[in-house]
């Protein structure tokens, strides 16, 4: 699959069987319509931690920060769909608890139809992996139309830590530090990482602290680029601080991480 392919993937191989890829918060270059079939657990989005379950259909638009953990006995399917692509998307993160028996058969059998696509590559199998996308589209946008998903208007602590987490996406490879995106909130440090503990159970700076982490250790694994490289990358002053600080986090060393994953 390329970049411009609309791909359909399990949990399992959205993280790319490292927990990591999906635990920390990060956010990802494509749209992503997440469909829970089985299991529990929590979910990181627009800025608030939410419980997630079966028949839960998850929508993070391309550069929303997020972070799954559904545990080990969690099942379900991901379509990535590109940034840029002709389908009608919503334009924010959605959560939704589908309760409608008609409408989880629905969804369900569009990608199992999309799935067979995938797999038999047969003649123009792109353009229907594209129409069927264009149907789980639809779906999604009748189930945010019903009342019973329009959401709660958040207090303004969420709508902060909301905004935090947008800056966050924008800014993270700056190595700008707290200071600055309370600043640029107009906030004080304290307000703001108060706001977002209490809507998400992670401080500010352990939100940012996961997101230059999550890249620092793709990175790694996914390129070839000197760790001295990486660290100017993501904004830190010196190789040896890039080094401490993925020591701190993950008790392994850049070239230790890279060779894992070689």
């Amino acid at each position: 699959m390329t970049a411009n392919t609309i791909e359909l993937l399990t949990l399992a191989q959205l993280s790319q069987g490292q927990d990591w890829r999906v635990h920390l918060c990060h956010d990802r270059p494509a749209n992503i319509l997440i469909w829970i079939t089985r299991g529990q657990g929590l979910l990181q989005l627009d800025g608030q931690r939410r419980g997630l379950g079966a028949h839960n259909a998850v929508f993070i638009p391309a550069g929303a920060l997020f972070a799954l953990d559904l545990g080990r006995q969690g099942i379900g399917q991901a379509v990535v769909i590109p940034e840029g692509s002709d389908l009608r998307l919503p334009q924010m993160p959605r959560h939704l608890r589908i309760r409608d028996v008609q409408a989880q058969t629905e969804l369900t059998g569009l990608i199992e139809a999309a799935q067979r696509e995938q797999q038999t590559k047969r003649p123009l199998f792109h353009d229907a992996l594209e129409a069927q996308a264009a149907l789980m589209s639809v779906w999604l946008r009748r189930q945010i139309l019903q009342d019973e998903h329009i959401p709660n208007r958040p207090n303004a602590g969420a709508r902060l830590s909301a905004r935090f987490c947008r800056l966050v996406s924008e800014r993270y490879r700056s190595g700008a530090p707290m200071s600055h995106y309370a600043e640029t909130l107009e906030v004080t440090p304290t307000h703001l990482s108060r706001a977002v503990k209490s809507a998400t159970g992670r401080t500010a700076a352990d939100i940012l602290t996961e997101r230059v982490l999550h890249e620092a250790r793709h990175l790694l694994g996914s390129t070839q680029h000197p760790a001295q490289d990486i660290a100017r990358h993501l904004g830190f002053g010196s190789a040896a601080y890039f080094t401490r600080f993925i020591q701190q986090h993950t008790g392994s060393t850049p070239s230790r991480l890279r060779a894992a994953t070689a």
